[in-house]
């Protein structure tokens, strides 16, 4: 596997790790619909959250959270109605970025948008 994707890989588990420390419950990963992927679909008490996983080595260049346009939105909202549809799911749904900055000193750190399409409508 190349590592870029070991990288995400690693991101992906750091980011599920993190939710399951603050109580969310995993339902699903990778979860593929189309052209789109869902890194993290979890619930949390009695919401449904659609989770980003956005990583990178430094942000110098661009923040992770900034890396999730338009396209990827809707992409994203299309595969949790194909989800929600699917798993016959009537919760209320959020959507969520959570950003992994992995610099090479290895001191992680983890920030994570409630919400965060809402946010970025503001």
């Amino acid at each position: 596997m190349a590592e870029h994707n070991d990288f995400g890989k690693a991101a992906e588990q750091l980011a599920t790790e993190y939710l399951q420390q603050k109580g969310y419950r995993i339902l699903a990963r990778n979860f593929y619909y189309q052209k789109a992927e869902i890194d993290i679909i979890a619930m949390q008490g009695d919401t449904l959250v659609v989770a980003e996983v956005k990583a990178r080595r430094s942000d110098a260049v661009l923040h992770p959270m900034e890396a999730v346009n338009r396209k990827k939105i809707g992409l994203l909202v299309a595969a949790a109605d194909h989800y929600i549809g699917q798993h016959n799911i009537s919760a209320e749904v959020r959507f969520d970025i959570i950003s992994i900055l992995m610099p090479a000193d290895d001191k992680v750190q983890i920030e994570h948008m409630v919400d965060a399409f809402g946010a970025l409508e503001a």
